[in-house]
């Protein structure tokens, strides 16, 4: 049986030469990396009805039309 999420729970993730806080918590999951204050958030709302993917998809869209200087 799974465990009822009730509160927040933080983990430690190292990817490459980077460290990064998941916290995972009953209203969604939020990524910062180790040392700073702002991450990416997603609601479980918007991750399962797709709108994550929909978001990312569309930043990448409009980030490879801009001119690079």
């Amino acid at each position: 049986m799974a465990t009822k999420l009730d509160k927040a729970i933080k983990r430690e993730l190292v990817l490459g030469e980077k460290t990064y806080t998941i916290t995972i918590a009953p209203d969604g999951l939020k990524v910062v990396e180790k040392g700073k204050r702002n991450g990416k958030e997603l609601s479980w709302s918007s991750i399962v009805s797709g709108d994550a993917s929909l978001n990312e998809n569309l930043k990448i869209s409009v980030d490879a039309t801009r001119p690079t200087s």
